[in-house]
C-alpha cells in the first residue's frame, strides 16, 4: 500500500512538473520568435520562414537604432526619468503609508485621507484634464511632465501600509519609550524592516517608468524630448521617403535588408535587456514583498 502511495504521488508531481514545463515553453517560444526575427533578413520574415532560429541572420535592424545619436539621447532621457520617478516615488509613498498605519486617534484626518486614495485608485480626471494640467503648469516638453503625474502610486501607498501594519507594534513603542520623535521611527525601524516590500513597489515604479510611451507622445512635442520608448515606438522603415530624399545606394542597399517587423522585434529586444539586468537584482523581494504588502492579519 506504501509503494502504492508513493507511486501516485511520483505521477502526480511528474504532471504537475510537466504542465509546468509546456507552461514555460508556450511562454519563451514567443520571445525566442521575437529574437530570431530581430536578427533575421526581411524577405525571411515576410515570408514568414523565421521560427526560433534566425533565418539569413543580419543586424540591420540593431544598426539602424543603435547607430542613431536620438536612440542614445533617448536612453538618457529614460534613465534620468526613472532615476526621478523612483526618488519621487519612495519620497512621496513612504511617509504617506506611515501616516495611514496610525489610528483616528493618533491621525484624525486619517480617514478623510484614506477615501480620497480609494477614490483616486478608481477614478481619475482623464487624458484631457491632465494634459491641460500639465500645460497650465508650463510642464510640456520638460522631464517634470513624465514624472509628475504618477508621483503617487496609490497601489504601493496601500501595499507599504499593510507591510507596515504587519510589524509588530511593540518595536514602535520601544523606541517611543526610549525617546525617539515618529520620523527616527519611520527611518530607523520601519524603513529597514520594509526592505522587501520597498524593494517590489521600487520594481513596480522602474517598470512602469520605463515601459511607459503614451506620456512622452501627449507631453513631448519635440523628438529629441521623446524617452527611449517613445523613440523606438516611432521609428519606422519608409523606403519612400529616402528615395524622395535622395538617400545613398548604400543607405537603400541596407534598407531593403530590412523590414517593420525586422525593426519592431529588435525594439522589443532593445527595451527589455535593461529591465532583465534590473529584474534578478530585486527579484528575491518581489514574492515576500507582495504577499506579506498584500494581507493583514
Amino acid at each position: 500500500m506504501v509503494e502504492n502511495k508513493s507511486f501516485h504521488s511520483k505521477v502526480r508531481v511528474t504532471v504537475i512538473y510537466g504542465i509546468v514545463l509546456l507552461l514555460g515553453i508556450s511562454c519563451l517560444l514567443p520571445l525566442l520568435n521575437i529574437l530570431a526575427i530581430s536578427f533575421s533578413g526581411s524577405a525571411a520574415v515576410s515570408a514568414n520562414r523565421v521560427g526560433v532560429l534566425p533565418v539569413d541572420f543580419t543586424l540591420t535592424a540593431y544598426n539602424k537604432i543603435l547607430s542613431d545619436s536620438q536612440f542614445w539621447h533617448s536612453f538618457m532621457i529614460s534613465v534620468i526619468r526613472v532615476a526621478l520617478a523612483l526618488i519621487l516615488n519612495l519620497a512621496v509613498t513612504v511617509p504617506m503609508a506611515y501616516a495611514m498605519t496610525k489610528s483616528k486617534k493618533e491621525f484624525r484626518a486619517r480617514n478623510i485621507y484614506m477615501n480620497l486614495l480609494i477614490f483616486a485608485m478608481l477614478f481619475n480626471g482623464g487624458m484631457i484634464p491632465t494634459y491641460i494640467l500639465v500645460r497650465n503648469l508650463g510642464l510640456l516638453n520638460t522631464i517634470w511632465a513624465l514624472v509628475l503625474p504618477g508621483a503617487l502610486p496609490i497601489f504601493n501607498v496601500i501595499l507599504l501600509m499593510n507591510f507596515f501594519l504587519g510589524i509588530p507594534k511593540s518595536l514602535e513603542e520601544a523606541a517611543l519609550i526610549d525617546g525617539a520623535n515618529p520620523f527616527q521611527v519611520l527611518l530607523k525601524i520601519m524603513i529597514p524592516c520594509a526592505k522587501p516590500c520597498l524593494a517590489t513597489v521600487s520594481l513596480f515604479s522602474i517598470v512602469g517608468s520605463w515601459n511607459d510611451f503614451f506620456s512622452g507622445l501627449i507631453y513631448m512635442q519635440k523628438v529629441d524630448k521623446y524617452p527611449i520608448m517613445t523613440y523606438i515606438q516611432s521609428l519606422n522603415v519608409d523606403i519612400q521617403e529616402l528615395l524622395k530624399s535622395g538617400a545613398s545606394s548604400s543607405t537603400l542597399e541596407n534598407v531593403t535588408e530590412l523590414s517593420n517587423r525586422n525593426l519592431n522585434a529588435a525594439k522589443i529586444v532593445v527595451a527589455v535587456i535593461p529591465l532583465l539586468m534590473i529584474y534578478p537584482i530585486l527579484q528575491k523581494y518581489l514574492i515576500t514583498g507582495m504577499v506579506m504588502g498584500s494581507v493583514k492579519e
